[in-house]
């Protein structure tokens, strides 16, 4: 039987083992952290992900776990909708919407699917061999077929296998992330966009409401109070922002500076190593499809598996670039700070909607319409 180590027990590594798994390989997966404890906050599973998961077999899973349908709207600070979609609009056109739940509910359906046996924690990798398969850690060595590298962002193992690359670059955009209880609150589903700056609001199962806000800062800032910065930055802002930001616990805010790739790595292979998510492909948020595109490099690595990985970056490498660059360029619309450069990007937003009342879907037209490969 063909032998898979998957370095890293994230989104990515964890979809990755179980597709592995699917196709009759062996799987071990290896996590340095002495437990899954994701952190705490929430994550889109798009249509495009979602067909990737049917094939996992925990598509219907992930869908059982989203909240109440309701319009999802891009606003103005101050609460006025700029364009809007809803739920039924998304499943018309591609067959499914987006799911946003909490990243702990993802990692616990992968997991459980994976199996417990197949996941080792507490264990760190020291080195890869890229040609004979070899990966080592604190624990000894481990020889594979294929070595699946879904450490992160910060890859070690990107950074072995192709040094000279820049690897990530910071965004000048910090992000908050929260969950907070309802309490009561009416909570509609928003990003909302002033000068510089976005917060976001999604409702999650149990009534907890998941947001996000970003900000331009310089890379590494060190903020004494964030739920006081938050307040500070985004207290005057719409209903119900203000509301959720005094029920918020400070010591439950975690924030984050926001990196991406510039330049696209030469390859998503070497030798017997296959990198996938963030390992490959770090993008900025602003499209929601960090998550996703892991779980579509699940999928397809695992169709090419045994065979040339060639085929895996043909496969991938063009189109997650796409995404990132598209990611980056949102991120970039979205930290326009200038008066009349924010009031341009409003106005235009908001007259295209009119025009095309779609533009939200629209715009992700070519992002929701990927269909996992024909033999998997």
């Amino acid at each position: 039987m063909a032998r898979a180590v998957v370095i890293g027990g994230g989104v990515g590594g964890l979809a990755a083992g179980v597709a592995l798994r699917r196709k009759g390989w062996e799987v071990t997966v290896l996590e340095r952290a002495p437990a899954i404890e994701p952190v705490g906050s929430g994550l889109a599973v798009a249509a495009n992900a979602l067909k990737a998961l049917d094939v996992l077999g925990l598509g219907d899973d992930i869908r059982a776990l989203a909240t109440a349908d309701g319009p999802m709207a891009l606003r103005r600070s101050d609460g006025r909708p700029l364009v809007q979609t809803t739920e039924e609009q998304a499943d018309a056109q591609y067959g499914d919407s987006v799911v946003i739940l909490l990243r702990a509910a993802l990692l616990e359906v992968l997991a459980g699917a994976l199996g417990g046996d197949r996941l080792r924690l507490g264990v760190t990798v020291t080195g890869v061999d890229a040609e004979r398969g070899v990966v080592r850690t604190d624990a000894g060595e481990l020889d594979a077929d294929l070595v699946v590298a879904a450490d992160g962002i910060h890859s070690a193992t990107r950074r072995a296998l192709f040094p000279c690359h820049p690897g990530p670059v910071y965004s000048g955009v910090t992000a908050w992330r929260a969950l907070i209880p309802r309490g009561g609150l009416s909570v509609p589903r928003s990003e909302s966009w002033g000068r510089g700056t976005v917060f976001g609001i999604h409702q999650l199962a149990g009534d907890v409401v998941y947001v996000y806000a970003t900000d331009v800062l310089p890379a590494g800032t060190v903020l004494r109070d964030e739920r006081e910065e938050l307040l500070r930055r985004f207290g005057d802002w719409h209903d119900p922002i203000p509301a959720l930001l005094e029920a918020a616990d400070p010591a439950r805010i975690i924030r984050g500076d926001i990196y991406s790739f510039a330049e696209p790595l030469p390859a998503y292979h070497r030798g017997r190593v296959a990198l996938v998510g963030d390992a490959a492909h770090a993008m900025a948020p602003n499209l929601g499809q960090g998550a996703c595109q892991a779980i579509e490099d699940a999928v397809v690595l695992a169709h090419h598996a045994g065979g040339d990985l060639t085929a895996y970056t043909a496969d991938r490498l063009e189109r997650t670039m796409k995404v990132v660059q598209r990611s980056m360029t949102l991120c970039r619309f979205s930290k326009l700070r200038n008066p009349l450069a924010v009031w341009l990007r409003d106005t235009g937003i908001a007259t295209a909607a009119r025009v095309r009342p779609d533009l939200m879907l629209r715009s992700m037209d070519e992002v929701l319409r990927w269909r996992p490969p024909a033999a998997a």
